[in-house]
């Protein structure tokens, strides 16, 4: 088995709907997103998998891969599947990820009280340690750090275009005028 994410690793946990998809991670390297539903920022070093209840009562309701992230591109499911052309979905827009060999936890993580999650981003530390999903969510110190960290890595890729408003001299009297409109 490969190393173990670092710990400062900048994991998605994400959902792996069906036993298919787990197969197409496992067989293919990939995993999709439908544009319409993924994260802000998908710049991250590895994926983790939260398995649904599809994959039965042993194997559901729990964490039990994760693969490093080596890229993504926007895609139609139709490139996705060629097979399904006729999807009502086959000309919408995925994120198909690139993954790295599909690695297996020391120990899964399980869901224990939480029932439904999408995403969840978290680090190499927490998942080292965590035995329960719980244990993955960021505390409100670490989250202000997480993102400022995905928002650099975000315009280190060019994903995310932040642009500073530009310098404007506002007469005192129009700001005084705004101001009395908000009391």
């Amino acid at each position: 088995m490969a190393s173990f994410p670092a710990l400062d690793a900048l994991i998605l946990v994400a959902v792996m709907p069906e036993p298919r998809d787990m197969e197409i991670a496992r067989l293919l390297g990939w995993y999709r997103i439908r544009f319409k539903s993924a994260p802000k920022v998908l710049e991250v070093d590895a994926l983790a998998f939260y398995q649904t209840q599809a994959f039965g009562e042993e194997h559901g309701g729990r964490i039990k891969h994760y693969a490093p992230l080596r890229g993504h591109e926007l895609v139609t499911r139709a490139e996705l599947f060629r097979d399904e052309p006729d999807h009502p979905r086959a000309h919408e827009e995925y994120f198909k990820l690139s993954l790295g060999t599909l690695q297996t936890l020391p120990q899964p993580i399980v869901a224990d009280k939480w029932k439904r999650m999408t995403f969840l981003y978290t680090t190499g530390a927490l998942m080292a340690t965590a035995h329960t999903l719980q244990d993955l969510v960021l505390r409100s110190e670490e989250r202000a750090g997480m993102w400022r960290v995905l928002r650099e890595r975000a315009l280190h890729s060019g994903q995310y275009c932040a642009e500073e408003l530009p310098e404007l001299a506002l007469d005192p009297l129009l700001l005084a005028m705004l101001g009395s409109l908000v009391k």
